[in-house]
This record gives C-alpha cells, structure tokens and sequence, in this order.
C-alpha cells in the first residue's frame, strides 16, 4: 500500500480508514470499480457550507452579493487546485497511464476534483468540526489576504490572455455612470472586446467594476468555446 504519510501531514489529519483515501485519490481514468466522483460530490457542498460560514463570520458588513463573490472567487476549480497544489495533491493521485502522458498530475480539472473528495472523505469519517479547521487552515496558508480586491486581482488578466489569444486584443473598459455620493460612490463598468461589448457591472469603485465585468466577459467566452 502507498504511503500517505506526508499528505496527512500536510492536511494534519490521520485516515482511520485508508480506503477511504484511495477511492478520494483515484481518478475515473484509472480503471478501478471505485473512483472519487461520489467523494468529491460530497466534498463540493461541505466545503460551500464552511466557506460560506468562515466569510459570513470575517466580514460582518457585508451583503449577500459581496459574501457570495467573494465564496465563488474561493469554490471553484482554480481556487481548490490552488489548496490542492499547497498540499502536493498531485504526487498522490492515481490516474491512468494515458493522462499520466497528458501531465493529469498537473491538470487543474483533476486536482480540484481530488481536492473536493479527500475533504468529502475527511467529513464523512470524522465530520465537520474536524474538517473546518484543515480547510480555514489551508486558507490562511494559501492566501495572503482574502477579501474582493484580491480575488478579483485574476479576472482582467485572464481575460487578457483569453482575448489575446484569440482575437489578438485587448478589452477595453468603459466606465458608463456612477451613482451616489462621493463617499459611498458605485461604478457601472462596460467591457468591449472588437468594438463589440460583453456586458455590464456594478462595483464600489472601479477596479470591482472592472474585475466584475471581466468575470462576466470569460463566461460568455468560455461559453461559446
């Protein structure tokens, strides 16, 4: 059996039941009669429950909509491959030996999807008041700071390399109007990418603005990939 000393380690939690940790690291491609879809299924809404929790109690002036960008910048495929590549998930995976060609180990699909089972498996052996101080640990690890600014830092720059890539441009941002008084202000930010716009956003200055319409301007683009 291999050795997942140095993984529990890193997450600082012991497997009772060491099949429970294969089937979280066993990726569809590996040809087992288990894999870690189920674990991970389980995983993705634990860790929408604790995060939601963490963000609810960091930042008690904040709205709903704030509270749930700012969990969406953290639950999602980048945000868990960041935690899994903190923990060397990738040495540990099992996959098969044609993704193992295609550099699976690296792939932030297959990482973030491990990542979601093996929390998934830590709940469902030992529950949620053993698993939230792994993840808030892996947080605070993870991340110098967390709040808006910084986890919207991403979305321009995605978008960059995205419309560089494929229309050879760069997006512009329009500011369309503010609204309020000068010390509450809020902006409302169009982007246009080859004189042809792609939404829309509001922020509480304009870089927000900025970042929130980028967001919008890689889904509709993804979409139509």
């Amino acid at each position: 059996m291999s050795d997942y000393s140095k993984l529990e380690k890193c997450l600082g939690y012991q497997f009772k039941d060491k099949n429970l940790i294969i089937e979280a690291l066993t990726h569809k491609s590996y040809k087992k009669p288990y894999n870690n879809e189920r674990l991970e299924f389980l995983g993705d809404a634990v860790l929408n429950l604790i995060v939601g929790e963490f963000l609810f109690l960091k930042f008690p002036k904040s709205n709903e909509g704030e509270l749930s960008k700012i969990r969406a910048s953290l639950v999602n495929e980048t945000g868990f491959t960041r935690l899994a590549n903190h923990i060397k998930l990738g040495e540990y995976i099992f996959i098969s030996s044609a993704e193992e060609r295609n550099k699976g180990r690296t792939k932030a699909s297959i990482l973030s999807d491990a990542f979601e089972a093996i929390m998934g498996a830590v709940y469902l052996e030992s529950g949620l008041e053993v698993l939230k101080p792994i993840i808030l640990e892996l947080l605070d690890e993870s991340y110098d700071k967390i709040n808006l600014d910084v986890l919207f830092s991403d979305y321009k720059t995605a978008l960059q390399e995205i419309t560089q890539a494929r229309f050879g441009s760069i997006p512009e941002y329009k500011i369309e109007a503010s609204f309020g008084p000068d010390h509450k202000k809020e902006f409302e930010v169009s982007i246009w990418i080859d004189d042809e716009t792609y939404g829309t956003a509001k922020g509480k200055s304009k870089k927000l603005a900025q970042q929130a319409v980028a967001k919008i301007a890689i889904d509709i683009l993804k979409g139509s990939e």
